[in-house]
């Protein structure tokens, strides 16, 4: 219904829309441009930055553009992650039999890595993502992740994905052995107005608009009350189209915006002492 209503081939402001058609950002591409560097420097990169900035996305796009016969992606995201967990996940993942005791779980997980490494040339990209929920034995076991032969090989990537207090965290004195092993780092900020106006034409442009369908009072609203962030606009924008279609209107105006802000609003207060 929304998209014949707007002459659209596809729906705006999806999460399923492929990763090369997502309007990308100075912000993104620089993101992505050093994450490219982590995984062909085969280091330890550091991302942040505030929740719907659009930091899982860049990962999709880098996960896009990997050759994964050399570069096995492995992306966790447990806030109870321990150290055994996580040598499990990997050997999982790599369909490798998991030994019972912790520390022979965590040998066999150097063996397969350098092993893959020396025979096939294999490069896994480890992503840790929701990295500021990780409790301290895990975050301290981070340091060994990439330590093999005394840190004279390295022959994976490690990226740790978290909210800005990541930063603080890693800033205490008990993670400095962390924080020297950090050799790339990024905060993604969010997008400025400009930008989120760039960010809407794009992606009406990629579902099949052939002119503008957001007033320009209506972007700098949903600009102003997104706060930048990629995930809240596309909420936004998504309410405001469905809001303006219900109504029969063809354009999106600074009215559809405050009506679907009120909506959230109210939602929100409903939500409230809510047991479910």
């Amino acid at each position: 219904m929304l998209v014949s209503h707007f002459g659209l081939r596809s729906l705006p402001f999806s999460k399923e829309t492929a990763s090369t058609s997502l309007y990308a950002t100075p912000g993104h591409q620089e993101l992505l441009a050093r994450l490219q560097f982590v995984i062909q420097q085969r280091v330890f990169g550091l991302v942040t930055g505030d929740v719907g900035s659009g930091k899982s996305t860049a990962v999709r796009a880098l996960y896009d553009l990997l050759d994964r016969t050399v570069h096995p992606f492995l992306y966790i995201a447990d806030s109870s992650l321990t150290p055994k967990a996580f040598y499990r996940e990997v050997l999982e993942q790599f369909g490798l039999q998991v030994p019972f005791h912790a520390r022979q779980v965590r040998r066999r997980y150097e063996e397969a890595i350098l092993e893959g490494y020396r025979r096939d040339g294999r490069q896994p990209v480890l992503v840790l993502d929701e990295a500021h929920l990780l409790g301290e034995p895990m975050l301290q076991e981070i340091r060994f992740l990439m330590n093999f032969h005394m840190d004279s090989v390295a022959p994976l990537s490690l990226i740790l994905v978290g909210q800005p207090e990541l930063r603080s965290k890693l800033r205490l004195k008990t993670f400095e052995a962390i924080v020297q092993r950090i050799q790339v780092r990024y905060h993604l900020a969010c997008l400025s107005e400009t930008e989120v106006a760039s960010y809407i034409e794009h992606h009406m442009r990629q579902a099949g608009a052939d002119r503008p369908i957001f007033a320009e009072q209506a972007v700098k609203a949903v600009a102003l009350h997104s706060r930048g962030l990629p995930r809240q606009i596309n909420n936004l924008c998504t309410g405001c189209l469905w809001d303006a279609c219900a109504r029969g209107q063809r354009f999106v105006e600074e009215a559809n915006v405050q009506r679907v802000l009120a909506e959230f609003h109210d939602t929100d207060r409903a939500n409230v002492g809510s047991p479910w």
